[in-house]
């Protein structure tokens, strides 16, 4: 984990030591820098250590916290990564990544400033290349404030992985794809069999940008097509994203796609990542 604001100094994330339960949070070895792992290390001093929140370096203060139960949707709370399970080497700095397993997921329900209804948006993550799953979801984005299935159009975020079959509409060959989760369907493009390339990076940064719909708020409950692009790439050593593939050894990136279509977008203003 590092600053993404270059004179960002407060706190990165929080790790938890299992033991004896103390926390600590975890800020930049210098301001707008990296996470200060020594720190991490310090502390945790070998033994078993959680990732306990992720902070917002805004201040809008949407930290995201472990995921709650919610019944009939989610019969048990999520558990927390392990902190020290995948150790990083970023720009010569030793950084530790948040690794997703089976079950673990941070949620924010009471947010500031995040897109409602069909506002606009636009987010990323950078991912592992070669660590996903082919269920859904492993998410990052804009869900339900009541942590419940609401039906399609009530959440937009980003999904990584290979997971295909019914309203999960992958691309081309076994995946890796970007896609995007809009409740009860992945969308890979803006057509339900799209061929957008495989993935294959160890590193990816994954986008996806939310318009407005054209077609304006329906009358009455009816579908209508929001739209919504996708872009990705590899975390390429010539430090910029290359949507177009035609310049190594920046990675060719997803399609560009827009306007799935899909009821209108009804977000309640949550932030997961999961």
């Amino acid at each position: 984990m590092r600053s993404l604001y270059g004179d960002y100094a407060g706190p990165l994330y929080a790790v938890k030591r299992t033991a004896d339960g103390a926390v600590k949070d975890i800020s930049p070895a210098t301001p707008g820098g990296y996470a200060d792992s020594a720190a991490q290390d310090a502390f945790c001093g070998g033994g078993a250590c959680v990732i306990w929140m992720i902070y917002d370096q805004t201040k809008r203060q949407n930290h995201l916290s472990i995921a709650p139960r919610k019944d009939g949707a989610h019969h048990i709370r999520d558990k927390p990564c392990n902190a020290t399970r995948d150790r990083l080497t970023v720009g010569g700095h030793p950084v530790y990544a948040a690794y997703f397993e089976g079950g673990m997921g941070y949620r924010a329900d009471n947010t500031s400033g995040v897109a409602v209804h069909d506002e606009a948006e636009t987010m990323y993550m950078v991912t592992s290349g070669v660590h996903y799953n082919s269920r859904c979801c492993f998410d990052y984005g804009n869900a339900e404030t009541n942590n419940l299935d609401d039906g399609a159009g009530t959440m937009e975020a980003i999904y990584f992985g290979n997971d295909t079959g019914g309203l999960d509409h992958g691309g081309a060959g076994k995946g890796p794809w970007i896609m995007a989760d809009m409740e009860n369907a992945l969308w890979g493009a803006d057509v339900v069999q799209s061929n957008e390339t495989l993935i294959n990076h160890t590193f990816v940064t994954a986008m996806v940008k939310g318009d407005v719909s054209t077609n304006g708020p329906p009358a009455k409950p009816e579908p209508y097509r929001p739209g919504v692009g996708f872009s990705g790439g590899n975390v390429a050593p010539c430090g910029r994203l290359d949507t177009t593939g035609s310049s190594p050894p920046c990675a060719r990136a997803v399609p560009r796609a827009t306007n799935p279509a899909y009821p209108n977008l009804t977000l309640r203003q949550c932030t997961l990542f999961l």
